[in-house]
């Protein structure tokens, strides 16, 4: 890059100490080594507004480039913002990288008639508006009955269905709930029994508002282990379902 007429008195030199941060990649695709041609995928899920966010995103990548030292040649990020409005401005000096490298999806933008992947459409049912969320959650179930590889994954999925629903709508009873998503069979669930253990169920039913806020409580939690392994971050958890890091969140 040529640059003509530099105002040499802007600049000086300097040797500045860099202070190396913990990162955490939420998520990444390496190939298998028969397949190191092919490009890693870095995934990011992002549900709050974080000012700082691509200042954190590339540089824990390019960290793990030096520690790991991969063979692939090419790289791409992948961002799943929950709502568009918790994107932030890409600073200057890494949109050359981001035009070529960073695809962003923003969950509230898309489409319900558009075939959507399953793990995506799991995301988006946490922000869908409750007028939709019913229609979403019933045809998420009927594919993960479809698409899902054994009975094990398509029960862990319906469950992780099941509870963002109940966490959508608290006030529910199970009785409802099966109604809405078209189930018979939901008193068998994981998700049931828990609820019914700890007491939740039956604050629910009966319209108590203390128990209906400690079931509130408690669905957040159950949901805690789901959403980790859908790649978010306990800090990125704890901002969405709004509750304490320390007290919570072990």
């Amino acid at each position: 890059m040529e640059r003509s007429e530099i105002d040499i008195t802007a600049y000086e030199f300097v040797a500045p100490e860099i202070k190396q941060r913990a990162f955490r990649l939420d998520g990444l695709f390496a190939t298998k080594d028969e397949y190191n041609d092919l490009p890693l995928y870095f995934v990011e899920v992002q549900f709050y507004k974080e000012a700082d966010f691509y200042d954190r995103l590339f540089p824990s990548i390019f960290l793990y480039f030096s520690q790991y030292k991969p063979k692939n040649p090419e790289w791409f990020v992948i961002v799943i913002f929950d709502r568009k409005s918790n994107d932030v401005a890409i600073p200057t000096r890494y949109r050359e990288i981001s035009q070529q490298r960073l695809q962003r999806i923003y969950l509230d933008e898309l489409s319900t008639q558009e075939p959507l992947d399953l793990g995506i459409g799991i995301l988006k049912l946490i922000v869908e508006s409750k007028r939709k969320a019913g229609e979403l959650a019933r045809n998420l179930i009927t594919r993960t009955k479809q698409e899902a590889k054994n009975s094990i994954n398509q029960q862990q999925l319906q469950e992780l269905i099941e509870t963002i629903i109940i966490y959508k709508f608290p006030k529910l009873s199970y009785e409802e709930i099966e109604k809405m998503l078209n189930l018979q069979e939901i008193k068998q669930t994981r998700v049931y029994q828990d609820a019914k253990q700890e007491g939740k169920l039956e604050g629910i039913e009966e319209g108590i508002e203390q128990g209906i806020e400690r079931g509130k409580s408690q669905q957040k939690l159950a949901m805690i282990p789901l959403l980790q392994e859908l790649g978010l971050t306990i800090e990125q958890i704890a901002q969405r379902l709004e509750i304490s890091v320390r007290e919570n969140i072990k």
